[in-house]
């Protein structure tokens, strides 16, 4: 007697693995609660980026290990917004009402790998951003003196836009 496989459960089967392994990759779906042997999924986000994870039903508690590393901000229906703060790793952990952890998993922030050029002037760095021109884009690590005189004109010029800047001008 032969077996016969059925096309359209082996097509959904296929199906699966590949929304399994799409999601594998991109870091979507749940996080899980963990066991003694299963280590924690890893959220990868960049610096300044946010990233928005569902988490698992009844989770009333949301603890980030580094808070300098990350933050996040706990919305409705389940929803956190996190944000890469500074390079590293870090944890995240999700509690229930009775203290029981649902989930848990690793953060790791990187820094942003698109369109950013780095120029190395002796143990000085600068950053810039060239979309499709080269601006000043200030990133962690970057030299000090140069950090601070773009950060403090991208300041000025805020200020100026909000208005919160003192007024120039005759009374």
């Amino acid at each position: 007697m032969q077996h016969r496989s059925n096309p359209s459960r082996i097509a959904a089967r296929g199906l699966a693995a590949l929304l399994f392994a799409g999601c594998a990759t991109l870091g979507c779906g749940l996080p899980r609660a963990q066991s003694s042997e299963t280590a924690p999924a890893v959220v990868m986000v960049s610096v300044d980026n946010a990233k928005v994870i569902r988490l698992p039903e009844k989770t009333q508690t949301v603890i980030v290990g580094n808070p300098i590393i990350a933050d996040v901000a706990l919305q409705k229906n389940g929803v956190l917004i996190l944000t890469g703060k500074s390079f590293g790793s870090t944890n995240l952990i999700a509690l229930d009402a009775s203290g029981n952890m649902l989930a848990e998993s690793t953060i790791s922030v990187q820094a942003p790998q698109a369109a950013v050029i780095t120029v190395q002037r002796g143990l000085d760095r600068e950053s810039y951003s060239c979309t499709p021109n080269c601006q000043p884009s200030i990133q962690l690590g970057d030299a000090s003196k140069y950090y601070g005189d773009v950060s403090g004109q991208a300041e000025s010029r805020r200020s100026m836009a909000t208005g919160s800047g003192a007024s120039s001008g005759a009374k």
